[in-house]
This record gives structure tokens, sequence and C-alpha cells, in this order.
């Protein structure tokens, strides 16, 4: 499982570039480490509920702590118990969780699967997806030949490769790189909504 590299909150750089209109634009990277520090510290000890996080958190509770707690929430790093405290998933309950894509833009690509014109960015979209959810380069190629099968994504046509996997296999420097799937995600989902 790759190692958690702290990503901006906002735009999830991990180094001091910035993207366009980033809310925390000139924090210092120090600070953006310590706010994840700051939550996983209390959480790993075990369960919690919400004021207690911010209560037992180490300084004062910001937005810097607020916003990188929430990108804990979204990734699925972080959850709910089922008596409404928040627990820290070990890596292990991380892989077993992580579901396919629930906010947009990939969620319409995941679900829907892709059209031809879409391909290309679609599936980039979906092996960057599972990627930064943490999966191996074998988990994450599973999940993408399934969606190809299991959306119609493969029987819609368009392809060059005469498999599902062999197109995958292609696509492998997408997950060795570390890309970022939201710009890809957006470019699809229009022309899947087009589409279908």
């Amino acid at each position: 499982m790759p190692r958690f590299d702290y990503p901006c909150p906002d735009c999830r750089t991990t180094s001091n570039l910035h993207g366009p209109d980033c809310r925390f634009e000139g924090e210092q990277w120090a600070d953006i480490e310590k706010a994840y520090t700051d939550v996983i510290a209390v959480l790993s000890g075990g369960p919690r509920g919400a004021d207690d996080l911010r209560e037992s958190a180490h300084g004062t509770w910001d937005k810097l702590h607020q916003a990188a707690f929430d990108r804990l929430q979204r990734e699925q790093r972080v959850m709910e118990t089922g008596d409404g405290g928040l627990q820290l998933l070990t890596a292990e309950e991380y892989k077993e969780h992580v579901t396919d894509p629930t906010i947009e833009p990939i969620k319409t690509v995941a679900e829907k699967g892709s059209v031809p014109g879409a391909h290309d960015n679609a599936v980039f979209a979906m092996i960057a997806w599972y990627e930064m959810v943490g999966l191996s380069w074998d988990e994450t190629r599973e999940r993408v030949v399934d969606w190809l099968q299991n959306t119609g994504t493969w029987t819609r046509g368009g392809f060059e490769e005469s498999s599902p996997e062999e197109l995958v296999n292609r696509k492998r420097h997408v997950y060795e790189a570390g890309y970022g799937w939201k710009e890809k995600a957006e470019a699809a989902k229009a022309v899947i909504d087009r589409n279908l």
C-alpha cells in the first residue's frame, strides 16, 4: 500500500506548489502535515467522538485541522463507527472498505462506464482513482478490468487492444506516476453525459 503523503486538503498537492484558487496557498507545509498528524494521533488511540477529537488534538483546532479531517473522511481513511464515533482504519480495514468512486465527476464514469471518444480519459481516471485510494497495481488492474466488462464499456467498442487486460496493462504508467484523476474524469464525464 502506498504511503500517505499528507496531501493539501484542498487541492491535493503534496508540495508547496498549490493548485489555482487553493484556499491553503501560502500555508507552511509543516502546518499542513501537523493538522493531519494531530487528527491521526488522536484516532490512533481508538475511536473517538467528534467533539472529543477536536478537544484532544494538539493545539487549537482550526480550519486546517477541519479540512484535513474532512479529507481523511472523503478518502475513507476515517469512518464513523456504529455508535456515532470516529475511527481511523488500519491499512487492511481500509483496503477492504475501499469502494467505487462516490464523488463527481468520477462517480458518473464508474457507474455508467465509458463511450467511444471518452475511453482514454475514463480508463486513465479509473486507474488514477484506485491508485489514489491506495490499491496495489494488481488490485487496481482487476477492478478496472471488471469495470470495463461490467459497465458495458468494452462491448461498446472503440479500442485498439484485443482484451480489457491488454488495455489496462498499457496504462500501467498512469498508476506508477501517481497522476491525479479529476481532470480526466471531468473530460470523460462530459462525453459520457452527452452519449448515455
